[in-house]
């Protein structure tokens, strides 16, 4: 994804452990993201419910494009947007040596 689409929604809740994994994840590989907390905000929480179809189902993510991923794991956000799944033991050796 380039920086001249415009940003991903995503939809989430303070009550989801999954929907905070996936801000976070987002939050760390996304420049233009935006953020609708369907606790803080009843305007998004409806506009939610009509995108899934009668269901505040969280995380929902929203593509530049319009395509909708509702509750996805972290392989398909990865796929989706093009971030390379750099391993576990690249992670940890980022960690461990500060780069």
């Amino acid at each position: 994804m380039t920086d001249s689409e415009g940003p991903v929604i995503l939809y989430t809740s303070n009550r989801c452990g999954q929907a905070r994994m996936v801000e976070e994840f987002l939050r760390e590989h996304l420049s233009r993201l935006e953020i609708v907390n369907i606790d803080a905000d009843p305007d998004g929480r409806r506009r939610l419910i009509e995108i899934n179809g009668g269901y505040a189902s969280v995380p929902t993510v929203i593509l530049p494009d319009g395509r909708r991923l509702t509750e996805p794991p972290l392989s398909l956000l990865r796929q989706t947007l093009g971030i390379e799944d750099t391993g576990l033991a690249e992670r940890v050796r980022r960690i461990l040596t500060g780069a």
